[in-house]
């Protein structure tokens, strides 16, 4: 029998012995986690581990199978609720693609009843110029930054982040360690999806190994 997850205490998510079933297929066998408020940690696994479902799962986009979760306190099942503390930057940025680099980010803004510096976050992101064209038209990696500017502006108690640094040259990269590690001073928890585990561990040195549909902390040697 599972042990039941506790009141919050400082802890952003929390999961018993969770399982989810997609179809035929296990996904997840028994994942138990605990991540501290404020806490950053690097999620690992090969392609098609099932990371992505993970974070999924964590943002109520699914529903365990069986098991215990909360986020800040809140039950997966609530999904209202855990979706208000959290965001989820899809590893293909999730924009719309007929609004606006501006339009995109002040959308979420409405979408989340808050203010925010529409203007200054594009310059923050190097994406001022492109303020007026379409997410459809922009490359992969402009709506690369313009999903971070938008996860950065939001600034969400929980943020999920799904290869980050996919598409992104060396200077892209720089700058999502940059605004990922800005979130992290603001008080935000991240678990962060990646394969450049030297990359986000900058960021989320916590690392974590999901292989097999089970998650094992990975020890520094």
């Amino acid at each position: 029998m599972a042990a039941p997850v506790t009141e919050p205490a400082g802890f952003a998510v929390q999961l018993r012995d969770v399982w989810l079933r997609l179809g035929r297929e296990v996904i997840l066998r028994g994942v138990t986690l605990d991540v501290p408020a404020g806490q950053g940690v690097t999620l690992l696994g090969e392609n098609g581990a099932g990371k992505t479902t993970l974070l999924r799962l964590l943002s109520a986009g699914l529903r365990p199978t069986r098991g215990e979760g909360r986020v800040l306190g809140f039950d997966l099942r609530d999904s209202r609720a855990v979706r208000d503390a959290i965001h989820l930057m899809p590893v293909d940025g999730g924009l719309y693609p007929d609004l606006t680099a501006a339009e995109n980010l002040e959308f979420a803004l409405r979408m989340h009843a808050r203010a925010g510096d529409v203007p200054g976050t594009l310059r923050r992101v190097g994406l001022e110029g492109a303020a007026t064209r379409r997410a459809r038209f922009l490359s992969a990696g402009m709506r690369k930054r313009l999903a971070l500017a938008r996860a950065h502006l939001l600034a969400r108690p929980v943020t999920l982040v799904d290869e980050p640094f996919a598409n992104l040259d060396d200077a892209g990269r720089a700058l999502v360690q940059e605004l990922l590690l800005e979130l992290r001073g603001q008080g935000c928890s991240l678990l962060i999806a990646a394969h450049e585990p030297a990359l986000a561990q900058v960021v989320a040195p916590r690392t974590m190994r999901l292989a097999g549909g089970l998650l094992h902390e990975e020890v520094p040697a």
